[in-house]
């Protein structure tokens, strides 16, 4: 560090539609392919730190999938005699420097040194969005194509799909949700909440002769953290139990076989209909206004 040069670290909240990436991570050294995490830094060279400025992200997701609010830390060291950046000012300048409009930086926050965005999270939740009533797929509207899983059925057993949702809470081996490839050292997993509702309104995308036909569902997600692909393989579950090629009591054996690779659980649900809806810390950024989920 250099004489008199103050180091800053910040905690970052940012939002994309994950179209267009090739998953929130940067990719190093390929031509064809780029992750959100490349467009950030590179604004972030604008903002002339003395040393390179790496964001380390919380949550890693997929080609495809979206984020209402991701996380991230980052180091600022700016020159001698320089004071750091305020979040306000920080946030308005990556914003301002960032060259792709399917990015935003939602708000920042001055953290201590020692924080980690993966490490301390608390609570992570993911958003999964469903339509109903889509025979073919030119029956979507263009607004919500890349936004939700469309499905030929006309409707879901959402009661069917409650039951069988009760039997993913709480702490298990979720090994049977995990694709190979994770990172994670421990396959045990805490499943704050699972739920299953429908829109409560119909897409404002949705031409009024067509929201009859037309539905959208929900289904959200809260852990701590959750294994690779944990999400997309419980909704794949779920969605079978609501189209009846599953029983309710079925998704518990599934979860106790510990076997990823049997005929239901290792189907993924596509990633296009899946964000990221919050990333939670106690005492820093939103977390520290909003109450934790019990």
């Amino acid at each position: 560090m250099g004489a008199g040069s103050v180091r800053a670290r910040y905690l970052v909240y940012f939002q994309y539609l994950g179209t267009d990436f090739n998953g929130v991570a940067a990719v190093r050294g390929a031509q064809h392919a780029i992750g959100v995490q490349n467009y950030l830094e590179e604004a972030a060279e604008r903002l002339n730190s003395v040393v390179p400025v790496k964001f380390t992200i919380s949550s890693r997701t997929d080609a495809g999938v979206h984020a209402l609010s991701n996380a991230a830390h980052l180091d600022v060291q700016r020159r001698s005699g320089r004071p750091p950046f305020s979040p306000e000012v920080l946030t308005q300048a990556l914003n301002t420097h960032l060259r792709h409009p399917a990015i935003r930086v939602l708000q920042a926050f001055r953290v201590p040194s020692h924080f980690h965005a993966r490490h301390a999270a608390t609570s992570r939740t993911y958003l999964y969005r469903l339509a109903t009533g889509c025979h073919r797929p030119d029956q979507l509207p263009v607004f919500e194509r890349n936004r939700c899983w469309a499905l030929r059925a006309d409707c879901l057993d959402v009661a069917a799909m409650r039951e069988a949702a009760q039997h993913l809470l709480g702490t298990h081996d979720f090994r049977a949700f995990q694709s190979a490839g994770s990172p994670a050292t421990s396959p045990v997993r805490t499943l704050r909440r699972a739920s299953v509702s429908p829109d409560p309104a119909s897409s404002p995308f949705v031409l009024p002769e067509e929201s009859r036909r037309l539905r959208f569902w929900s289904l959200e997600f809260e852990s701590q953290s959750f294994l690779y692909r944990q999400v997309r393989r419980m909704t794949s579950v779920l969605v079978a139990v609501g189209l009846g090629a599953l029983m309710p009591a079925q998704v518990k054996m599934i979860l106790e076989s510990q076997d990823p690779l049997g005929r239901h659980q290792s189907r993924v649900a596509p990633a296009h209909g899946l964000f990221l809806k919050a990333v939670l810390y106690e005492g820093f950024g939103p977390a520290s206004m909003c109450p934790q989920s019990p």
